[in-house]
């Protein structure tokens, strides 16, 4: 275990618990900050209201979402038998928004060696100066050719199963553009759909983690500059053709004789 310390920052989801259970393991946790995503900004509401096409794309994804997560299916694939839960409940602090003034107070009151995020809505303005050796987010795609929302989705449609994985790398003021310290793409199954595939890709991710905060400790520099700019895809760009589309994909054998197993990047200075 590192002797780093380390305040993590995450969503509230089966796939984020099992995160910052992991890498607590990894480190010396100082808090787990949890965004709750209640009491959104009154402009955010506004604007959604002004535009009736961004509305709809999220009620449509709030909708696919509830029929593509019934079951427990992300609570089972983490958790087993057992009810998601942190194993540090004590060190549990919610916000409404992960920039809220209190994240930074809490920062600045406990002088974190790093802040280690995952699954928050974008970190904006002073909270991207904290954390003394800096800011690592866990992205669900590949940076730079796969940026944004639902990148393995996109990897899938693209008919790039190659390039399904999640990203490790130091956050700054763009989406997904950081300095990338790893890239960790998962095996990839016959059985395989993109909710699997991306959650194979989170749990091995976490297991990388544990492997980079002792190498950073161990003195080891990482983060190399993203050589070209890919593409950031929103969650407005999926509809319903494209996830018809995907479907016949696989059903035609897209992930059919691939052979690929786990496998990881680093990007060391």
């Amino acid at each position: 275990m590192s002797q780093l310390t380390a305040i993590i920052l995450c969503g509230q989801s089966p796939r984020h618990l099992y995160f910052a259970n992991q890498v607590a393991k990894a480190c010396k946790p100082l808090a787990i900050i949890q965004e709750s995503g209640h009491d959104a900004p009154v402009m955010k509401i506004i604007k959604l209201l002004l535009k009736p096409t961004n509305l709809w794309c999220k009620l449509n994804r709030w909708i696919r979402d509830r029929k593509r997560y019934k079951g427990h299916k992300e609570a089972e694939f983490f958790f087993a038998d057992s009810l998601p839960h942190l194993t540090h409940p004590e060190l549990r602090v919610e916000v409404s928004h992960i920039n809220h003034p209190d994240v930074i107070a809490l920062i600045d009151r406990y002088q974190p060696d790093l802040i280690i995020v995952f699954g928050t809505s974008l970190l904006k303005g002073a909270l991207l100066e904290k954390g003394r050796l800096g800011i690592i987010n866990l992205h669900g795609g590949l940076s730079p050719d796969y940026r944004g929302a639902d990148c393995t989705f996109w990897a899938l449609y693209n008919q790039e199963p190659e390039k399904v994985g999640c990203t490790v790398h130091y956050i700054n003021a763009g989406i997904d553009t950081g300095n990338i310290i790893a890239h960790v793409s998962p095996k990839i199954k016959i059985s395989d759909d993109e909710l699997t595939l991306f959650w194979r890709a989170v749990r091995s991710s976490t297991h990388v983690f544990a492997e980079l905060l002792h190498r950073i400790e161990q003195g080891e520099s990482f983060g190399q500059t993203q050589t070209h700019k890919g593409r950031l895809y929103q969650v407005k760009d999926r509809r319903l053709k494209h996830e018809q589309a995907l479907d016949a994909f696989l059903q035609s054998g897209l992930l059919v004789n691939l052979n690929l197993g786990k496998r990881v990047t680093w990007f060391k200075l």
